[in-house]
Formats: structure tokens, C-alpha cells, sequence
């Protein structure tokens, strides 16, 4: 079979995997969730069976364990993050106004050769963006929490997610190598060196980063928790869990939590405080965390990873949105991989003696 004649076929294979993913979005949420579950705690089932486990009972052990510990978790912290979230969407036009009587002097200072005319236009400009922004954001929390399709979506994650995630884990040896049996022979070590990095690459960042993100958001909920912000854990847990985009999550969080710490402390001694929580929050994860658990040779930009979220999000929704990490880590292996072999090729050194 020549290359063109393979090139059409894996071409072929993925656009029906893209329209198999679009039609059958609402049903994937359960498998995708328990895929995810058993790649991400495959290692330690791999050592309870050095330990001398077998496979089933190490992974019921680690599924059950995994689950009791998730299910405590949110029943512990949905309640209180609840009434967070609602308590912080009935305060941030107070917030709004507080802040705006803070800025206003600093704003007019600044641009002090405007014309009140500019200042009124730039302030509703301005004011436009923030309301057009939440109103994304609200709209976007509606159809997550809202519809009949969510509450499927939750009822099947809580059922059939532990299912899914046993079963994979039991036999995740037996499928890795039934997949590398099925691979054509001449291109096998080829494809296996690919599976290889796309391993590491996930293995980095989903498994790493995600550590990383539950161990920043514990401590920044603790922290500002302790201070006694207003809706710390709230933010806190939210700037820690997006930190996988980074910087972000951080920049993000310190906004928002000096915005409310300026309103709430009268002293600047706790406004200085709360800054001080992100500021060891980022000597942490730049020098301790991130080069522990993450390493340096994730190779997924920032920039990616975020198109991969938006473009999965508007695919296929929360599964997308669940799928565009794996599946951004394998395309940027395989473009790597077709740069390397283009910078082989006769078509790049111009050379037509060339034997790739």
C-alpha cells in the first residue's frame, strides 16, 4: 500500500471518529470521564501488583477508593460552594460600585487631559465588555446546570463512570496489547515510539498538572479562607483548578480576590496578605510543584491547549471539552513527528537524491 493510499485512509478514520464524536456527544460524557479515571490511576494499580495483587483486586481496591474519596469530597464542598457561588453573583454589583469609587480618582488622574465626553464614553465602553462578559458566563452556567440532557449527564457520570472505569483498568494491559497487535508491522516501531511520547506527553500533563491544580487550589482556599476573604475557598479552588492554563489561573484569582479584598479590608495590611497567599502560591508551583510532577518536556503551549478547549467545548460540549487535552497532546506529537520527517524530505533540503 503506498503512502497516498494511507494518508487517504487515516484521513478517512478521523473524520469519522470527528462526526462519530459530534453525533453521539451527549451519550460520551460517562465513557470519556472513566477513560480518563483509569488512564490516570493506571500507575498505581501497576504497583499493587508488583506488590502482589492481582489485577481485579487492585483495581477494585483503587476504583472504590477513588470513588468513596471523590463522592466525600463534593458532598462535603458542593453545599458550601453553592451557597459561595450564589451569595458572590448577589454581591458583585456591590463589589462594582466599591471598586468604581476606589478607581475613579486613580482613572480621572490618569487621564487628566480626556475630555469628560472620552472619560463617559471609555467608562460605558468599559462597562459594555464586563456586561457583555458576564452575561457569557451566566449564560454559559444555565446550560451547564440547566435541561434535562445535564441531569443525565450527572445521573450517568455517577453510575456509569465507575463502571467504565473498572473495567478499563482491569484490563487496560490486555487492550494496550491487543491495540499494539493490530498495528501494521513494518510501521510498528514507528507507531510505538509516537505512542511513547503521546504517553508522556499526557502522562505530564494531565496526570501532572492536574496534581498540580488540586494542590494550588488547596492551598489558595485554605489560605484565603484563613484570612477571611469573602468566598475565599470559592476563588481559591477556582484559581487552583484552572492553573493548568499558566498563569492564568493565578492572574485570574489575584484579581479577583484583591477586587473583593479591597472592598471587604479596610486595613491594606490584608489586602497585602491576600497578595501574599498568590505570590507563594507561584514560588511554589514555578519551583517545587510544577518541576516534580509536570518536568519539562510537556510540549503542550498555552495558546494550544486553550484553542483545544474552545474548539472542543463548541464540537461536543463537556465531552469535548474533556477530550481536547488527549487529543491536543496527540496531534502535537504527530505534527512534531511530520515536521521532523518533512525536514528529512527532499522537499525541504532540495535534495532529490534524498532517500526520505
Amino acid at each position: 500500500m503506498d503512502a497516498t493510499k494511507q494518508l487517504r485512509i487515516w484521513s478517512f478514520s478521523l473524520l469519522v471518529f470527528i462526526v462519530l464524536l459530534y453525533v453521539l456527544r451527549d451519550v460520551l460524557t460517562p465513557f470519556v470521564a472513566g477513560m480518563a479515571v483509569a488512564y490516570f490511576i493506571d500507575p498505581l494499580a501497576d504497583k499493587l501488583e508488583k506488590w502482589g495483587l492481582s489485577r481485579t483486586a487492585a483495581t477494585s481496591v483503587i476504583t472504590i477508593a477513588f470513588f468513596i474519596l471523590t463522592i466525600g469530597a463534593l458532598s462535603t464542598l458542593l453545599p458550601v460552594l453553592t451557597s459561595q457561588i450564589i451569595g458572590f453573583a448577589g454581591r458583585v454589583p456591590i463589589y462594582f460600585d466599591h471598586l468604581h469609587a476606589i478607581l475613579e480618582p486613580v482613572a480621572k488622574q490618569i487621564f487628566s487631559g480626556a475630555s469628560e465626553a472620552d472619560l463617559k464614553e471609555l467608562g460605558a465602553t468599559a462597562a459594555g465588555f464586563a456586561k457583555q462578559a458576564f452575561s457569557v458566563i451566566g449564560n454559559l452556567l444555565q446550560k451547564l446546570i440547566s435541561g434535562g440532557a445535564a441531569l443525565f449527564d450527572v445521573i450517568s457520570i455517577l453510575v456509569l463512570t465507575p463502571l467504565v472505569t473498572f473495567y478499563l483498568l482491569r484490563d487496560w494491559d490486555l487492550l494496550v496489547a491487543r491495540i499494539d497487535h493490530w498495528l501494521p508491522r513494518k510501521h510498528a516501531p514507528t507507531i510505538r515510539e509516537q505512542f511513547r511520547l503521546i504517553d508522556e506527553t499526557l502522562a505530564g500533563f494531565v496526570r501532572g498538572q492536574a496534581s498540580v491544580c488540586l494542590m494550588l487550589g488547596t492551598f489558595y482556599a485554605v489560605g484565603l479562607s484563613v484570612l477571611g476573604l469573602e468566598f475565599g475557598l470559592l476563588v481559591g479552588l477556582g484559581a487552583g483548578l484552572i492553573s493548568f492554563i499558566p498563569y492564568f489561573g493565578s492572574i485570574l484569582g489575584f484579581g479577583v480576590s484583591i477586587s473583593i479584598a479591597l472592598v471587604q479590608f479596610s486595613d491594606m495590611t490584608q489586602v497585602g496578605l491576600v497578595a501574599g497567599v498568590f505570590a507563594i502560591g507561584q514560588v511554589l508551583e514555578g519551583n517545587v510543584l510544577t518541576p516534580k510532577l509536570v518536568g519539562e518536556k510537556v510540549g503542550l503551549h498555552p495558546v494550544w491547549v486553550i484553542f483545544a478547549l474552545m474548539a472542543g467545548g463548541a464540537l461536543a460540549g463537556f465531552t469535548g471539552v474533556m477530550l481536547a487535552v488527549p487529543v491536543a497532546a496527540i496531534i502535537g506529537v504527530l505534527v512534531r513527528f511530520g515536521l521532523a520527517q518533512y525536514m528529512k524530505s527532499a522537499l525541504y533540503t532540495g535534495n532529490p537524491t534524498d532517500p526520505s
